[in-house]
């Protein structure tokens, strides 16, 4: 469960920037938008949050700094070699942000307890680590680490409520490696849990979505496949059944027309491996039974089986998912069915949560989110980006139309559209 999320230097972001989930005040569709975590110290949290804004304002870089930062923690230890460079990318419009570290802070629950994570880097090495965690609901501050440039060296701080071989871990720490990627893979109990929350929890994905294969796996398992089905039958997209075909790629099935170089460089990338083909049945009111290839279908019912997997999958574990631009061609109340599924306790009775960013207004409604669910990302004169809640405006509740106040401009973070001058 996401609590907080803070980034400094990422990109289009200069400042510090923080977005949350925790409830506002208010008391409308608490039942349905709001949850009390299982965890000491924690306050009540949101099921979902929108993030609205114009194009280059920043609503992507604020995904990528989650998944930058679920990178670093992940592979640093696991996949990085010394001397190897951290996927971090400062703000570098100014000169002074361009030679800072970037630095990334969440705080969140997972196993019942209330952790408080963050570090500071540039691409050549970890300038700090910290995390505290509240397992009684008071902090304890389990590990910390900063490098002292005069020195050449880092100071370590170790709190005695975190048990096991600390020295180990330490001296195998590289300094363009996380402390806590690297006690985790040699098996530390206690922060092992910390690690398994960004490798296993958090989802992130990008304006195109996911590709089939996990929806289609899913397909091939009765239970789950009954469960696809009836996400795809909620959708109303017009598909009675779905047939998963897999076989191995043969290079002599690609089309005549298409360029030798390119036949041979899926050769070389896809021999031996098995593909995946997922056809779609279509009964006919006459009763017979058309067959249809999935990249034979509109767009968005496409993207919609490919959600289909990792939306449930998500629902059924309690993930924590990010989504860029999740209007992109769905139709607005297919939008709302989506989100409409982490509202409702009933199909997500795990507490998952989803944050997407979107130009699709018509859902910014009074009936599908609180006023403490809506984000807005506008760039300031320097061409930074800046996150505003919509709280900070203070609408009416139950009184003021979101959508015609923000396209009114109310709320900023809207295009400024010049003229185009003719020749």
């Amino acid at each position: 469960m996401l609590i907080e999320f803070t980034v400094t230097n990422f990109r289009s972001i200069r400042s510090t920037q923080t977005f949350s989930l925790v409830k506002g005040k208010g008391d409308e569709l608490e039942a349905e938008n709001t949850f009390s975590p299982d965890a000491p110290g924690t306050p009540e949290l949101l099921r979902s949050a929108a993030i609205y804004g114009p194009n280059a304002g920043g609503k992507s870089n604020l995904i990528k700094a989650l998944r930058t930062m679920r990178q670093v923690v992940v592979e640093s230890a696991a996949k990085l070699q010394p001397g190897d460079a951290l996927a971090v990318t400062p703000f570098r419009l100014d000169a002074e942000s361009e030679s800072r570290p970037t630095e990334f802070e969440v705080s969140f629950v997972t196993s019942g307890v209330r952790y408080q994570y963050g570090f500071a880097a540039t691409r050549d090495r970890v300038l700090e680590e910290w995390l505290l965690a509240y397992p009684k609901g008071r902090p304890q501050r389990w590990f910390g680490r900063i490098w002292e440039e005069g020195a050449q060296k880092y100071e370590w701080e170790m709190g005695a409520e975190l048990k096991g071989q600390k020295q180990l871990w330490q001296d195998a720490t590289r300094s363009n490696a996380l402390f806590l990627s690297t006690a985790a893979q040699l098996n530390s109990d206690q922060l092992s849990p910390v690690y398994d929350w960004f490798k296993r929890t958090v989802r992130t994905a990008q304006v195109g979505g996911w590709n089939k294969n996990f929806s289609a796996s899913l397909c091939e398992e009765a239970g789950s496949r009954t469960q696809v089905m009836e996400f795809l039958r909620a959708a109303d997209l017009g598909i009675d059944d779905v047939q998963v075909v897999k076989e191995k790629f043969d290079v002599c099935k690609l089309p005549d027309e298409m360029a030798e170089t390119i036949k041979q460089q899926l050769a070389e990338k896809l021999e031996g491996k098995e593909i995946v083909e997922v056809k779609t049945l279509h009964r006919t009111p006459d009763g017979r039974t058309v067959v249809f290839e999935l990249d034979e279908e509109s767009d968005g019912t496409q993207k919609l089986f490919a959600f289909a997997g990792p939306w449930l999958d998500s629902l059924k574990n309690g993930h924590v998912l990010f989504i860029d631009e999740l209007h992109d061609n769905l139709h607005p109340k297919l939008v709302r069915f989506l989100v409409e599924l982490f509202h409702s306790p009933e199909t997500n009775p795990n507490n998952a949560q989803l944050v997407f960013t979107t130009h699709e207004t018509s859902i910014l409604s009074q009936e599908v989110f609180r006023r403490d669910q809506v984000w807005f990302c506008e760039k300031d004169d320097s061409l930074a980006t800046a996150l505003i809640p919509l709280t900070d405006f203070s609408p009416r509740k139950g009184r003021e139309n979101l959508e015609l106040s923000y396209l009114a401009g109310r709320y900023g973070a809207l295009p400024y559209v010049r003229k185009l001058k003719t020749v």
